[in-house]
């Protein structure tokens, strides 16, 4: 999206449930630090939107994204194994927002196991064994179908490309199950490989989902963008999460042709809603994604330069990476050091 600078931004929110509205609004304040000018348009989804509207989805959340063509949402709770199906895949297929991008990176100040991890995940969204097809065809035996198709895989792995070329990224790996799965993460695989031949300047290579894994956790700084089906990518993406300090750490976007929503990846862990104990750095790092996306990218990098430098310091860490400090402390740190870098 192209836009002048100092224009106002028509943005929608969903600040969610649980930790939602708190690290939301810890986000909302470090937007406004960064002099980036937004008109927030706030609804609701999930199970506070259905007791309101009867929808999980209302009509008038996906206009308003429809519309102002981005959104900032925080965390909702998703029922596990009844109840209404999840807001964020319910998100991606009515906006067809196609890729999810996991940017994964070592942060100064965080205990890893890991030095020098810089790598990006690139999801497939729609498909794969999401696409929610499952029946029963006899009692006590279950059936869900696998839906691999040559356009969606043709797309992202297009986008993986155009994405390395664009920030400088060097090697796409392209992660598939085809020994065993044939068909269908072979024609991904076909797929990958037609789009890599007409990136020449960008390396490629694949890797079998279960040995990707075991590399990750020997030598990720191997990887540097890993293109994936949505199932691995639902798994791997966590896995990786892992190696640089957890899902408080990690930011996430899903893209479309035309739209984004930008999402911390953890959940919405109502035990400690409401307790001032969450860590709002995953979704701070989605909004500078966000600003990235709306053409404020000095302002995205004042954000990524002030979380690392409250980081760095040690003294205002989220009690997940062993600190003390409440979601608010947390938020006050990071607008301080943006204001003291435009001063």
């Amino acid at each position: 999206m192209t836009t002048a600078a100092r224009q106002t931004h028509a943005i929608t929110l969903i600040p969610g449930d649980g930790i939602g509205p708190e690290v939301t609004d810890a986000v909302l304040q470090i937007l406004d630090a960064a002099g980036v000018a937004i008109s927030w348009d706030r609804h609701d989804a999930g199970l506070l939107a259905a007791e309101r509207t009867g929808q999980t989805l209302p009509d008038a959340l996906l206009a308003s994204i429809r519309q102002n063509k981005v959104a900032l949402k925080g965390p909702v709770t998703t029922p596990v194994g009844k109840g209404f199906t999840s807001v964020n895949v319910g998100l991606r297929k009515a906006l067809d927002l196609y890729v999810n991008l996991r940017p994964v990176k070592n942060l100064p100040g965080v205990p890893s196991r890991f030095e020098h991890v810089d790598l990006v995940i690139v999801r497939e969204n729609t498909e794969d064994l999401y696409a929610g097809l499952e029946h029963t065809v006899v009692p006590g035996v279950v059936e869900s179908l696998k839906i691999i198709t040559e356009k969606a895989s043709t797309r992202i792995a297009r986008f993986a490309f155009e994405y390395a070329e664009r920030v400088g990224r060097r090697k796409v790996t392209a992660v598939h199950k085809a020994n065993i799965m044939k068909l269908s993460d072979g024609l991904f695989l076909e797929s990958a490989r037609a789009v890599a031949a007409a990136h020449p300047g960008i390396t490629y290579e694949e890797k079998i989902v279960d040995a990707a894994c075991m590399h990750l956790v020997m030598r990720p700084e191997q990887f540097d963008v890993l293109v994936l089906p949505n199932l691995y990518g639902d798994i791997v993406s966590d896995l990786c999460a892992g190696l640089v300090g957890g899902l408080g750490l990690a930011p996430g976007a899903n893209i479309g042709e035309k739209g984004a929503t930008f999402e911390a990846v953890h959940g919405s862990a109502p035990d400690i809603a409401g307790k001032g104990m969450a860590n709002p750095i995953a979704l701070i790092l989605s909004g500078a994604l966000l600003l990235d996306y709306i053409d404020e990218r000095d302002a995205g990098n004042r954000v990524r330069a002030a979380v690392t430098a409250v980081l760095k310091e040690g003294k205002h860490m989220p009690r997940d990476l062993g600190g003390t400090a409440s979601t608010s402390q947390v938020e006050e740190a990071i607008v301080h050091r943006i204001q003291r870098s435009k001063s």
